[in-house]
């Protein structure tokens, strides 16, 4: 069983930039592909980014690339979120997923945090 926790979200303006962090405990961290998920209220979870067990493939959503970054160090067992330019339609609940290939973190993960807010004021 793995576990994540989130942390790092909070009330940004917009054009801001965040880091968010994702710890993992319970598990082989560095077999895991890893990624990051997102949930506004009132709107269905959206796929944010993914990243392989070495950090050599990610992938972005297309609403966030080329303003989000992830990477991973897995000698902390922790993933990143960088996200940059922000904007208010980014704000939402931000959850780290765990899985063991990049495909299944893609569609949805094994292992779920409890995901940290995030807000951007316009």
């Amino acid at each position: 069983q793995v576990q994540l926790v989130e942390s790092g979200g909070g009330l940004v303006q917009a054009g801001d930039s965040l880091r968010l962090s994702c710890a993992a405990s319970g598990g082989s961290f560095s077999s895991y592909a890893m990624g990051w998920f997102r949930q506004a209220p009132g709107k269905v979870r959206e796929f944010v980014a993914a990243i392989s067990w070495n950090g050599e493939n990610t992938y972005y959503s297309e609403s966030v690339k080329g303003r989000f970054t992830i990477s991973r160090d897995n000698a902390k067992n922790t993933v990143y979120l960088q996200m940059g330019s922000l904007k208010p339609e980014d704000t939402a609940v931000y959850h780290c997923a765990a899985g063991g290939t990049i495909r299944i973190v893609v569609t949805g993960g094994d292992w779920w945090g409890q995901g940290t807010q995030v807000t951007v004021s316009s």
